[in-house]
């Protein structure tokens, strides 16, 4: 803590003073009942309480319009912001907005401003953040991230303002000029079989049990999500067992998921997901792993039980070696799974209104994003030529009468236990 070392009164409502931490004089002056603390940024004395005269004018002049605040530093008012959103999460209210504002805070906004007072923050630092914000995400961001960036930022800003820490007039403009959205990555069925047998092989050469077990499990993601379009992330992770439904006739079946939690269940609830029919080695593959399953358990953990937040870096790994990381049309993730899934289906023909229902989407962000796939669709009437829908589909085995009649008791055994146990 910083000590006075030396303090000159000029009159009962002012003084200047200097600490041990400094060689520049400050003024502490009072005003409206309050003594407020000012840098004259002097080293003269004689400057210094010059200085202090024009501070205590300026204030007076601001206590008379009552434009005098008392402001904080950007990083406690941030605090502030975070423990208000924190306990909207903890009511179960906006968790997922409140959840991504959070971080945006800690990982952007707090780093950078930190102690600047929140009443400095002009336009011109806040091009000095641009910068480093491009510089730390290694481009420049995205309008959706500038828009979510913004939100977070014009909540501390109400934070700041609603405890008379700045006024509303001083709250700056934010900038949401980022870079418009552009095509999504996505894989061919060639590239994903790839990627597929790339997560395969490593799993087969994996040095640690957990590792294997982290593998094996993507595989299962992996057909999840290129098989329903669910996203990957909060939606994919919170399904359970009773969340997978079925019909069956004879050998026939067909899955349903129920989606209960993620991006857009608050404003479009819970949606049923039709799932393609390749998805059903993956369900058998889980119902081997875990025979004594229940409908509340989660569809995605480990053999102990436990959740792992290892798959997206495993994933990115297998890509990396099967050199699939990098596309024509940016990165891949994950995420991209989903974009492969709605590329997939818009160029198998299914109506863009049933896929946004499907994908718990608009059928505008769909037009938008996959817009480069919609003149695909009507190939063969733009063409005159039919080239089929095997571009979008991967190669199936014939089904032998003796492998239909085990498909046929399989399916009748899972209905049994989905009426007894409510799941499969």
């Amino acid at each position: 803590m910083s000590k006075q070392l030396e303090r000159h009164d000029i009159t009962d409502e002012l003084y200047v003073y200097k600490q041990d931490n400094s060689e520049r004089w400050y003024a502490r002056i009072k005003v409206a009942g309050k003594w407020v603390a000012k840098a004259t940024k002097q080293k003269e004395k004689e400057k210094a309480i010059a200085m202090a005269y024009r501070l205590q004018m300026e204030f007076e002049f601001m206590a008379d319009r009552n434009l005098l605040v008392g402001s904080k530093r950007f990083r406690d008012v941030a605090e502030k912001a975070i423990s208000t959103m924190q306990a909207a999460i903890d009511n179960g209210k906006d968790i997922e907005k409140y959840t991504t504002y959070i971080q945006v805070l800690r990982k952007y906004h707090i780093p950078f401003f930190d102690r600047t007072y929140i009443t400095s923050i002009d336009i011109e630092k806040l091009r000095a953040f641009d910068v480093w914000r491009a510089e730390q995400l290694g481009r420049n961001p995205a309008k959706s991230t500038l828009l979510n960036h913004n939100a977070a930022m014009q909540l501390v800003f109400k934070e700041a303002v609603e405890r008379k820490w700045m006024l509303a007039a001083q709250v700056p403009s934010l900038s949401t000029k980022g870079v418009e959205s552009q095509r999504r990555a996505h894989f061919s069925p060639e590239e994903y079989d790839k990627a597929f047998d790339m997560v395969w092989k490593l799993e087969q050469n994996s040095r640690k049990e957990k590792t294997r077990q982290i593998r094996e499990l993507l595989m299962d993601y992996m057909e999840f999500a290129v098989n329903t379009g669910i996203r990957p992330g909060t939606e994919m992770e919170s399904l359970t067992w009773g969340d997978i439904h079925i019909d069956t006739n004879e050998h026939n079946i067909i899955f349903y998921i129920t989606v209960r939690k993620g991006k857009t269940v608050k404003h479009t609830g819970t949606r049923e997901v039709v799932c393609r029919d390749e998805i059903f080695s993956s369900i058998q593959t889980l119902r081997e792993r875990f025979p004594n399953r229940k409908r509340t358990d989660k569809l995605f953990r480990l053999a102990d039980g436990s959740d792992t937040k290892e798959l997206s870096k495993a994933f990115d790994k297998a890509l990396s070696e099967a050199g699939l990381k990098e596309s024509a049309h940016g990165v891949r993730t994950l995420y991209s799974l989903r974009h492969t899934y709605i590329t997939w289906q818009l160029l198998a023909g299914v109506n863009m209104e049933v896929l946004a229902k499907q994908c718990g989407t608009s059928i505008a962000m769909i037009e938008q994003h996959y817009s480069h796939v919609i003149p695909k669709m009507f190939s063969k009437e733009l063409s005159g030529v039919d080239l089929g829908k095997a571009m979008v589909k991967r190669t199936k085995a014939k089904v032998s009468d003796k492998h239909k009649q085990h498909l046929a008791d399989t399916l009748k055994e899972w209905q049994v236990r989905y009426r007894q146990l409510g799941c499969i």
